[in-house]
């Protein structure tokens, strides 16, 4: 494993080159469940400068990444080299979530592509920057993205998706509290 001072140069590009990511939170209580989600469709996710990343958060069928941002900021975002030379790269930080109605998200839409079902924006401060080999990595091959996510939320258009997140991403797993009216646009 190599620890690195920042996100930067080849760190960088292999980052903001890769398909897929994953992003790992977790509650406080002890009982409480560990989180883990892939992430991906291009354009959602910009790294803004040396020791910060965002990503666009788009509605899902679970809020527990917002729930633990919004119980203890921890996080940590997951790159591997599925294509080319082995790589795993981890940005272990700070996390906040950023609501659609909150003002600060205004000043971050515009770094993303147009996705519909944008619950908000998380934008990590990143603490830790380490990469180690991914040998055991599968090589694979990105085809395209899915476009299964976007139909399903066009389909629903605002008002229905607005109803989901009211009734499907209003409390986390352990019944912490992640999305309210509040949160909506």
């Amino acid at each position: 494993m190599k620890l690195h001072e920042r996100i930067e140069g080849r760190l960088r590009e292999f980052i903001e080159a890769q398909h897929v990511f994953f992003v790992a939170t977790a509650p406080l209580a002890a009982d409480g469940h560990v989180n883990l989600s892939p992430k991906g469709l291009d354009g959602t996710f910009v790294v803004l400068d040396e020791h910060t990343v965002a990503y666009l958060d788009l509605t899902g069928s679970g809020a527990e990444t917002v729930a633990h941002l919004r119980e203890n900021g921890r996080i940590t975002l997951m790159f591997c080299a599925f294509e080319g030379p082995p790589n795993i790269v981890r940005l272990h930080g700070s996390g906040r979530f950023l609501a659609l109605t909150d003002p600060e998200f205004a000043s971050y839409r515009d770094l993303f592509a147009g996705h519909p079902g944008t619950r908000g924006v998380v934008v990590v401060d990143v603490e830790r920057v380490s990469a180690s080999c991914g040998y055991a990595v599968p090589l694979m091959r990105h085809d395209a993205d899915r476009d299964l996510l976007t139909q399903w939320a066009d389909n629903r258009g605002e008002e229905g998706l607005t109803a989901y997140r009211t009734t499907k991403n209003a409390v986390s797993i352990d019944g912490l509290p992640a999305l309210d009216a509040l949160d909506q646009a």
